[in-house]
C-alpha cells in the first residue's frame, strides 16, 4: 500500500484538504453539463488577479447568491442585489466581476435562444475530445494556447466578459478540455 509520502500530485496543489479534493475529484475531469460549464467559466473569471484556492473557498457562497449558476435566475438579479453582494465577504467584492456574471448569463441565454448549445460550443474548440498533454513538470504547462485564445475571442464576440485567454485556459484545464496533470500525478489517468 502506498504511503501518503509516495503520492505525487501536481505541484500547484497545497495540503489544504479542499484543494486536494478539488484536484483529485474535479480538476481535469471532462465536464459536458451546460450549467456546470457556465459556472466554471464564471468562477474562473472571478479568479482574475487572485489564486484559485481563494475562489474555491468562496464557491459555495457564489452558488448560493447566483442560484447555482442558473443563467435564467441570474438575469433576474437587480442593482439592489449587486449592492448587497458588494458587502458580502463570502465572495470577491468587485462590482465589475459581479456584473460580468450577470452579463455572461444574458450572453449564455442569447446563445441558447439562437439554438447554440453551450457545451457543444465549448467542446468544438478541442474537436469534442480532451487534449492529453504529457508534462513532466508543472513549469512546462502553458498559461494560454492558441486554442484558449480562439475560445476567448469567440466568447468575447458573444459578449462574454472576464474571459481572457489565460482565464479560458484555466477553464479548459478545470473542465477537462485539456488534461494537464503531470505524467506522474496520481490523477493522471482518472480523466
Amino acid at each position: 500500500m502506498e504511503s501518503r509520502k509516495d503520492i505525487v500530485r501536481c505541484s500547484w496543489v497545497s495540503n489544504d484538504p479542499l484543494y486536494v479534493e478539488y484536484h483529485d475529484e474535479e480538476w481535469g475531469i471532462p465536464v459536458y453539463n451546460n450549467q456546470k460549464l457556465f459556472q466554471m467559466l464564471c468562477l474562473e473569471g472571478q479568479q482574475a488577479g487572485l489564486s484559485w484556492i481563494t475562489i474555491l473557498k468562496k464557491r459555495q457562497k457564489y452558488n448560493e447568491l447566483f442560484h447555482d449558476f442558473d443563467p435564467y435566475k441570474i438575469i433576474l438579479l437587480k442593482e439592489t442585489d449587486i449592492q448587497t453582494f458588494l458587502t458580502n465577504t463570502g465572495i470577491v467584492r468587485h462590482k465589475g466581476k459581479i456584473e460580468a456574471i450577470i452579463n455572461n448569463a444574458r450572453c449564455y441565454i442569447e446563445m441558447q435562444e439562437k439554438g447554440v448549445d453551450f457545451s457543444d460550443f465549448i467542446w468544438k474548440f478541442v474537436d469534442d475530445k480532451p487534449i492529453i498533454n504529457n508534462w513532466n513538470l508543472i513549469q512546462e504547462v502553458p498559461s494560454e494556447t492558441e486554442i484558449s485564445k480562439n475560445l476567448s475571442n469567440s466568447l468575447k464576440k458573444q459578449g462574454f466578459k472576464y474571459v481572457g485567454s489565460t482565464i479560458c485556459y484555466s477553464f479548459m484545464q478545470a473542465c477537462g478540455l485539456v488534461n494537464d496533470h503531470i505524467v506522474n500525478c496520481i490523477c493522471r489517468n482518472k480523466t
